[in-house]
């Protein structure tokens, strides 16, 4: 159930049980007008705290008391209907043994009340009254239907995070795999490649003789291809012996840029909090995988990396001064196909494409807010 749901779904039952606790008490208050006052106002109050239950059961279940024994002390025979659902709230929140000597104050608290003045009742009356007004029974029942749902909650719980790490778990073969198969079949290939180029391109330089354009053209796709290879191995390597990386690692994305002669910074806006495991790693791919394409395609001087901590989502924006314009904006390659799959993946936004005043931009927004 979403928040906003919830919270419509608690104040009707406020409101609910606070009318029923109304209309109950117009037979059975007392007939001092300033007492009746009074009693509306804490039968009213002790529906309407149920409210907040959800935020705060141990103060919920605290004032629905006391509203119960004050409406009692002054004359209204009311049954105390808004505490049950408190002691309900209070065992399904995991407060038990708050929730218990609550209900055991209550037990003592309301026979003691009718013994008071001004109702001043025999003992045998007032023990009458307090049972009519709270049961044993439905104390118990209230209690029981609370931590039923509280073990029902914890068991899907359980199950959800047992599937969670299960996929997990194939997920992690399956790349650990992946990689393996790539490495096998394909790095031995194009290292052969490569070597053969190079020492093509070596032996034709040193007879004197001109290197072909595509020779050249096949010495560089291999070095490339090696590159992306190895670049694609790490990342599917990337399990719990080789832990994942996050934000808390772009400076050293940024301190790499620099070194490679890219005039690279790194900005932080907003207060820092905890992301999701995936959003921490969705975003040190994006500016891992920007940069790469920066240093690689852009022909830029600098670029800027934003990090912006918002209430509900994490903003990641990298921008360039390089070549791109919107006249001539580059297909989109394979690092920004996997960066989009990323995003949408989270459910978040990814927007990338050249800027008006040239260069390029990549910005994503991933949500970091409370889960449904």
């Amino acid at each position: 159930m979403s928040t906003g749901r919830a919270v419509v779904r608690d104040w009707a039952i406020a409101v609910g049980v606070a009318v029923v606790l109304l209309v109950a008490g117009r037979s059975m208050g007392p007939s001092t007008m300033d007492l009746v006052l009074l009693g509306y106002a804490l039968l009213a109050t002790g529906g309407l705290a149920l409210a907040a239950r959800r935020r705060a059961p141990v103060a919920v279940l605290a004032v629905t008391g006391l509203c119960a024994v004050g409406y009692q002390a002054v004359g209204f025979d009311v049954p105390a209907v808004a505490f049950l659902f408190a002691v309900y709230t209070g065992v399904r929140a995991g407060h038990r043994v708050v929730t218990v000597v609550a209900a055991v104050l209550m037990l003592v608290a309301l026979p003691l009340t009718a013994l008071a003045p001004p109702q001043d009742l025999p003992l045998g009356d007032a023990l009458a009254r307090a049972r009519g007004a709270l049961e044993v029974a439905w104390l118990i029942a209230a209690g029981a239907a609370g931590e039923a749902l509280r073990q029902a909650e914890r068991r899907a719980d359980e199950a959800e995070r047992t599937r969670e790490e299960t996929a997990r778990r194939r997920a992690d073969e399956e790349r650990l795999h992946i990689a393996r198969e790539l490495h096998d079949s394909l790095t031995h290939q194009i290292s052969i490649i490569k070597v053969q180029a190079e020492v093509a391109v070596h032996l034709a330089r040193r007879r004197g003789e001109a290197v072909p354009e595509a020779l050249l053209a096949i010495r560089e796709a291999g070095r490339e291809a090696s590159r992306e290879l190895r670049a694609t191995l790490e990342a599917l390597r990337d399990d719990s012996r080789n832990p994942p990386r996050g934000i808390d690692h772009l400076p050293e994305l940024v301190q790499r840029a620099r070194l490679a002669g890219l005039d690279a910074t790194l900005t932080v806006q907003g207060r820092r909090q905890a992301v999701p495991v995936a959003v921490d790693q969705t975003a040190y791919r994006i500016v891992q995988e920007s940069l790469t394409n920066v240093a690689r395609h852009a022909a830029a001087a600098t670029a800027s990396v934003h990090v912006d901590y918002r209430p509900d989502a994490l903003a990641i924006r990298v921008d360039d001064d390089g070549a791109a314009t919107p006249a001539a904006a580059p297909a989109p390659g394979v690092g920004l196909l996997g960066m989009r799959e990323r995003v949408t993946a989270l459910g978040g936004r990814l927007h990338a494409a050249p800027r008006d005043e040239g260069g390029f931009t990549v910005h994503a927004e991933l949500p970091v807010g409370p889960s449904a």
